[in-house]
């Protein structure tokens, strides 16, 4: 058997919140068509529910992307410019989520909904390619 460590534990507590942050954002993406047409306000009941395990989880993701960059420690150009790119969109997926949340209009909640939903998706891939 292996041995357990750090790493792995950072790791896993790492994709946990991603799954969760942007594996949630697109499941809800796909349940609201399906919940408008169910009772008034049913949508921001969802919305709500989901942020009160979104946040977390995107805040677990900042510790351990700042644990993850410390534990590598590669100094390369290479690295640090596809770091800063990460650093990039994990902001505008952080900001956009806030904007969203407090949007009033359906075009406000569409358009930072998918500013949102690529710029977390573009983050996890930029992770995943850091991580090669």
């Amino acid at each position: 058997m292996k041995t357990l460590d750090w790493e792995t534990v950072r790791l896993f507590l790492h994709v946990l919140a991603a799954t969760i942050w942007v594996g949630g954002q697109l499941t809800l993406a796909a349940l609201v068509p399906a919940l408008r047409g169910t009772a008034d306000g049913v949508t921001q009941v969802a919305a709500r529910a989901f942020n009160r395990v979104a946040w977390p989880a995107f805040g677990v993701l900042v510790v351990t992307g700042i644990w993850n960059v410390i534990a590598v420690d590669d100094q390369s150009d290479a690295f640090q410019h596809t770091l800063m790119l990460k650093y990039l969109l994990v902001l505008v997926s952080g900001v956009t989520a806030y904007l969203h949340q407090r949007s009033t209009s359906r075009t406000g909640l569409a358009v930072y909904g998918a500013l949102t939903a690529l710029s977390a998706l573009g983050a996890l891939f930029v992770g995943v390619w850091l991580a090669e």
